[in-house]
């Protein structure tokens, strides 16, 4: 399977998905070292010439270790309200980072009605492009204050995660991969956290019956993407012609391996890229 892999040596403009299980501890608090390796490896790829976007979760799970409460609220309204104050800290904390590594962010907030909308999604697009040429990585959330389709779940009419928010941004801009940092190391052929005999599946090719199947439930109680967001992500990512690779979000160095054609995580592999 190592053959399959050289075509990602090439992949120049590259989005990287991050969840909320990676990017804070088991008690919902920040886990800055994390970030502090994600970032670290987003601007060496930078350094490299490489074009990154990030599309980051984690404002509702920031605000809550930032308001000190308990738990997740349980209300719309609540939510949205912590999410307001999650994202805003979210942003400084990447800001914070990246300016370590001599790197500026921007910030683009998006919802389902700008995407459907030819002329949003045409103003989205530059803005893409824009941040890009400066060289400034644009960092990207569903905007949670103002759109319940991720925070009310049940109900993901265009993106409701942000798993199926990353493939959306992959194809806005045109990547050529979409890597997507996940709580486990890719995708099984049944849920590791069950049967320990479970396999990891290197290559999919195809999206099929028996793909649809392996797929589990949600994922950790502090994020909302399991293996069938993912497996959504990777249908819209490989119609349009776009790799896609999952791999564990513990270890962001990975990321390395991957865009050196390492055998690691799920590849996701578009029909139009082989």
């Amino acid at each position: 399977m190592e053959g399959i892999r050289e075509s990602l040596k090439l992949a120049k403009r590259v989005v990287v998905k991050v969840g909320t299980s990676t990017l804070t501890y088991d008690n919902g608090k920040v886990n800055f070292s994390r970030i502090d390796k994600l970032v670290r490896v987003i601007s060496d790829l930078m350094n490299q010439e490489k074009e990154i976007i990030l599309v980051t979760s984690g404002a509702i799970g920031v605000g809550v270790g930032k308001l000190k409460l308990s738990g997740k609220p349980k209300s719309i309204r609540e939510k949205q309200a912590v999410a307001a104050v999650g994202q805003s800290e979210l942003m400084q904390i990447y800001s914070r980072f990246f300016a370590d590594y001599s790197h500026i962010a921007g910030q683009i907030l998006l919802t389902r009605d700008v995407v459907e909308n030819e002329a949003g999604r045409k103003n989205v697009i530059n803005t893409f492009e824009t941040l890009i040429e400066m060289g400034i990585i644009p960092i990207v959330n569903e905007n949670d204050s103002v759109a319940i389709d991720e925070i009310e779940s049940g109900k993901h009419r265009v993106f409701g995660d942000n798993d199926t928010l990353s493939a959306i941004v992959a194809k806005l801009v045109n990547a050529d991969l979409l890597i997507i940092l996940s709580d486990i190391d890719g995708f099984y052929d049944s849920d590791p956290k069950r049967n320990p005999n479970s396999k990891l599946i290197s290559v999919i090719e195809e999206i099929n019956d028996e793909v649809e199947k392996c797929a589990g439930g949600a994922g950790t109680s502090r994020g909302t993407g399991g293996m069938v967001t993912k497996l959504q992500a990777a249908k819209i990512t490989m119609n349009a012609g776009i790799d896609l690779i999952i791999i564990n979000g513990q270890h962001p160095e990975l990321i390395m391996d991957v865009l050196e054609g390492t055998d690691v995580g799920t590849l996701f592999k578009a029909p139009h890229a082989i």
